[in-house]
Formats: structure tokens, C-alpha cells, sequence
């Protein structure tokens, strides 16, 4: 089988990466197509991947507008020529759109819930795999299953939780770091969204760095003052960074829910409600803050919680006994498409077989 697979966000390459090597071994092939937004590219390099790069994203309305049709022939093109048996992604239009013009079924995996997107490839796709938590219904395309996207690499089948987050970082055993992520506000569902104002923001930061040290990543430049705290560390390392600190705080829903899973007491400040982060709340794992109000009162309550990275394993422990191996579901749902379909809309139970 040949399965073509489009990549529009980091976290889309971590998503799919463990399926692909699980789907490898068993003689399938792959190629992936991106666009250059973060370190999508690094990251594909990394696992070994064949990919194409379309170039650089755009920013603007009418910069997005030629983009969708650009990329949607490019897509095509790609299509041609690799001959997929399979389109998947998460949630690209431009995936969805070059399967039905190749007359080949599209399997996306969406836990966002953008409605700006969705409206552009669901009407081509041919199934969507959600997270059961998915406030959106999507109709009779949908399938829930209970896990998250942030599992299908974090899970403990595929991740291990080394301890080298000190060396990675240059940090003596007896330091204690914190970990910031900033987001850019580009994004076409982030259009009228809000995290922290600049004013908060450097507060935070200010009191952070008084107490440890403090790393930030961030999808747009940083003000001058902060640059000493930038984080320059390979994309492939940031797991293992993000187990090992102390605690997150941050605008970028994915990375509160990496945090979450691997038990890091994680902080998500965002207008966007997210589904996932908010059910990591019932397991004392994130905090969704919608402002600004109430994070750093909420920092100094995480400092007081005694033996606090045991306390947050424990929680871990618990939301992995509750979930299931997403990868695991996806090598097989993938492998007996399109029967495989039917099966589990007959009888969803089929998914607790992937714990």
C-alpha cells in the first residue's frame, strides 16, 4: 500500500511518525508534503522520511486564498506521481482535495475542531478519527476513539521518558527549569484569539526567572529582553525538555497536552477552548485558563504541591490506564481500510484492543 500524507503543523509529523515506522515494517510505503512553517522539515529529515516541501506558507487573507489553490495543485501533482492508495492528514484541505480529484479516499485525524478548516475537507474526506472528548459532532464520517493525538507519540509503547533533559539543556541535576511557549497569532483560527497581554507576559517571565531557569519557545520574535531565554535545543529533544521541567505555561494547546501526558503540571492560557486539554483538567494534569487572570496565582499554587513531579505521575498513570494506543488502532484501521470502517462503526468496543 502507498500512503501519501500531508503535514501542516510540527505536531503533524510526531502524529503520524510512529504509525508510518509501524507501517514501514510491514512493507508499506510512505511520502510526506509540507509546507515550511516551523520545523516541520527538520523533523521529517530527523525521522527519515521521503518528503516534498512546497515552500513557504502565507500569512495574509489573500496570501492564504492563493495558497489553498497553489498548494491543492501541488498536492495533485505530488499525486500523481507517488500514486497513493491512501491520502491521510490532519485535517489538510489540500490532501482532501487532490483525493477527490484522484478519485482516492482521504482519512483525516482532527482534534482541533476549526470549523474554518473543517468546511474545506470535509466534504472530501472519506473518514475522520477524533479524540471521544471532540466537542463538535461531524456527522456519520466521525469516529471516536479514546485517546488523544498527543499519545499516538508520548504513549509509553513509543516514548521513553530518559532523564537526559539536564545535558540536552546544559543544566547542572540540581536545577530546576521552567518551560513558555508563545504562539503567533497567524493562524486562520486564531483570528480574534488572545493569550497573554505583553504586559502579563513579561510579569510572568520576570517571576519565573527569579526562581528558575526559564526557557521559551515561541513561534513569533521575542522582545529584546527575553531573548536570553530562547530555547535552542534540536525539535526532536523537546519531549524529553518537557518531561523533565518542573512546569509548563503557555498559548499552544499542543504543547500543554504533551506536557500533560507526560505529567508536567501544565498552565493553557488561550480564548480556544480545547477538548483535549480541558479532559487532562478532570485528571489534574492542565489548567485551562482563557485569560490571563488567575495564572500566576495558579503558578504559586502548583509550587506549593508537595513531592510535585510524584504527585503529577501518579495523575499520569491514571489517564493511561483510561486510554488507548492510538498508533496501535491506526496501523490497523489503515491496513484493513475500508472494511475496517464499517467494523468499528458496527462495534466501537474494537478499540480497547489497542491499550
Amino acid at each position: 500500500m502507498k500512503i501519501l500524507i500531508d503535514i501542516g503543523h510540527p505536531g503533524h509529523v510526531h502524529l503520524f511518525r510512529n504509525f508510518a515506522y509501524e507501517m514501514q515494517k510491514r512493507g508499506h510505503e510512505f511520502l510526506f508534503t509540507c509546507r515550511e512553517k516551523e520545523f516541520e522539515i527538520e523533523l521529517l529529515k530527523t525521522a527519515g522520511f521521503r518528503f516534498v516541501s512546497f515552500g513557504k506558507k502565507y500569512n495574509t487573507i489573500s496570501g492564504k486564498l492563493f495558497g489553498l489553490l497553489k498548494f491543492d495543485i501541488m498536492e495533485i501533482i505530488q499525486g500523481l506521481k507517488f500514486k497513493p492508495d491512501i491520502f491521510m492528514s490532519h485535517g489538510s484541505p489540500y490532501a482532501a482535495h487532490a483525493s477527490a480529484v484522484l478519485r482516492k479516499p482521504h482519512i483525516s485525524l482532527e482534534d482541533s475542531g476549526n470549523w474554518e478548516q473543517m468546511k474545506l475537507y470535509l466534504p472530501f474526506t472519506s473518514c475522520v478519527l477524533t479524540p471521544d472528548v471532540l466537542f463538535e459532532d461531524l456527522g456519520k464520517k466521525q469516529i471516536r476513539y479514546q485517546s488523544y493525538h498527543e499519545l499516538a507519540y508520548l504513549h509509553p509503547n513509543y516514548f521513553e521518558i530518559t532523564g537526559n533533559h539536564f545535558s540536552i539543556l546544559g543544566l547542572s541535576p540540581n536545577d530546576k527549569y521552567v518551560i513558555l511557549r508563545f504562539v503567533s497569532w497567524n493562524a486562520s483560527h486564531d483570528k480574534g484569539q488572545a493569550g497573554f497581554s505583553e504586559q502579563e507576559k513579561s510579569k510572568i517571565v520576570d517571576y519565573l526567572a527569579s526562581r528558575y531557569t526559564v526557557f521559551i519557545t515561541s513561534e513569533g520574535d521575542l522582545p529584546e529582553k527575553h531573548h536570553q531565554y530562547k530555547i535552542k535545543i534540536a525539535p526532536e529533544d523537546m519531549h524529553q525538555v518537557l518531561a523533565g521541567a518542573e512546569f509548563f505555561v503557555g498559548e499552544g494547546a499542543t504543547m500543554a497536552a504533551e506536557s500533560g501526558v507526560l505529567g508536567t503540571p501544565s498552565i493553557y492560557v488561550n480564548t480556544i477552548r480545547r477538548s483535549y486539554n480541558e479532559d487532562q483538567e478532570k485528571y489534574g494534569l492542565v489548567f485551562n485558563f482563557q485569560n490571563e487572570n488567575g495564572v500566576l496565582e495558579k503558578i504559586k499554587e502548583i509550587e506549593k504541591i508537595p513531592n510535585l513531579k510524584k504527585t503529577f505521575a501518579d495523575r499520569r498513570k491514571k489517564l493511561l490506564e483510561d486510554k488507548i494506543d492510538i498508533t496501535a488502532l491506526m496501523v490497523w484501521f489503515v491496513e484493513n481500510y475500508p472494511q475496517s470502517k464499517k467494523a468499528i462503526i458496527d462495534n466501537p468496543t474494537l478499540q480497547f484492543e489497542y491499550k
